[in-house]
């Protein structure tokens, strides 16, 4: 590991930090809840690391569900992670075996980060990328263990603990929206999700919105890349100095 890039990355991820401990230990403090103690939660995060995905699991834990049911309702829940990797394809170029590790472990907050954060002079970017998604889901594991343990010994009530992710990605979303310039997705976000649950219904809304979503986003990419490009600071470095960075 990059020592240089990963001091870097742990500023960034301070907001992730704080949030992925508080959601991570209501995740185990609900799986704990639900029979299965601090092991699981760490193989579960370890393997799994899909915070929203990870919060059904343990209703279909809970619910014996079939192998059927866990498939179809964790490809509606997380599909969006496919519309992330498919971003983020260019940025993760080049590197090498990390690239799938980067594409596992993009969730909303670690997209969020990526999306928007640059590597520092002097920092190689992908080794920055790369200490960013590490350092993202070891918080989580961290934070899912220590629940579990702490679900194990004191008598906590779970009654409306998993909105505390809903919290953590609101958080960032505000975030977002006070660093771009540019508010045109973020309002795309509500629009489409707005109309598809007017259109299909709050237990269908998901594809449609991200549809749409997708669409727009494609028609539009010129004019909001040549927004990103104006609105992006300038590195001071030389261009050679740029390119042996990046190799």
């Amino acid at each position: 590991m990059d020592r240089r890039a990963l001091s870097a990355a742990f500023p960034v991820t301070i907001p992730v930090l704080m949030g992925y401990l508080a959601i991570g230990m209501a995740f185990g403090i609900m799986l704990e809840a639900a029979g299965y103690n601090f092991i699981w939660a760490f193989f579960m995060s370890l393997t799994i690391y899909a915070g929203s995905g990870q919060y059904l699991g343990v209703s279909l834990l809970a619910s014996c569900a079939t192998l059927g049911t866990v498939a179809l309702m964790t490809l509606i829940i997380n599909f969006r992670h496919l519309v992330y990797g498919l971003s983020m394809l260019e940025k993760f170029r080049g590197m090498g075996w990390r690239k799938l590790y980067m594409i596992f472990s993009l969730t909303d907050e670690t997209y969020a980060l990526l999306s928007s954060v640059q590597a520092p002079v002097g920092v190689n970017p992908r080794n920055f990328y790369f200490a960013i998604a590490l350092l993202d889901q070891s918080y989580w594991i961290l934070g899912s263990v220590i629940g579990g343990l702490a679900g194990a010994v004191l008598p906590i009530d779970t009654t409306g603990i998993d909105f505390a992710m809903t919290a953590l990605f609101v958080v960032i979303a505000v975030g977002q929206w006070e660093s771009y310039g540019s508010h045109l997705p973020a309002l795309l976000g509500v629009g489409a999700t707005l109309l598809s649950l007017i259109l299909v219904g709050q237990e269908n809304l998901l594809l449609p919105a991200l549809g749409i979503i997708i669409v727009v986003l494609l028609a539009l990419r010129p004019r909001l890349e040549a927004t990103a490009d104006a609105q992006a600071p300038k590195d001071p470095r030389p261009e050679e100095e740029k390119e042996d960075s990046l190799c």
